[in-house]
């Protein structure tokens, strides 16, 4: 799976929330500044030649909704985040959350316990 622009990424996440939508509709809950009407249009059909998003015609006016589910494209990024810049390590890994998101060992013991009972 690829990396989406932040344009993408904002329009596949507003589909996930409205779940369909015709663009014009979806151009006003976009993030602002909000790009030209044609370059959201241009976005939206990246989406479905990936298969991300499909579409129902009416008319000459296309209603676009979500293909892929959330939760895939997330576990694609993260397994793509893991790999790439953390190596695989779960050492790294759980060392970056240790400093950088401040979870002590008393916490991680706790998550521990936890997914062991699961």
């Amino acid at each position: 799976m690829i990396r989406l622009s932040k344009l993408e990424e904002d329009i596949l996440d507003k589909l996930w929330q409205l779940e369909k939508a015709f663009p014009k509709v979806l151009i006003t809950y976009l993030k602002k500044p909000v790009p030209p009407y044609n370059t959201v249009l241009s976005s939206i059909r990246k989406l479905e030649k990936l298969g991300y998003v499909g579409y129902k015609k009416y008319g000459k006016s296309h209603e676009y909704f979500p293909i892929l589910k959330k939760e895939e494209y997330s576990k694609s990024l993260f397994k793509k985040l893991f790999h790439d810049l953390i190596g695989g390590s779960n050492e790294a890994m759980l060392s970056y959350f240790m400093k950088e998101e401040k979870i002590d060992i008393e916490e991680l013991e706790k998550l521990v316990k936890k997914m062991k009972k699961k």
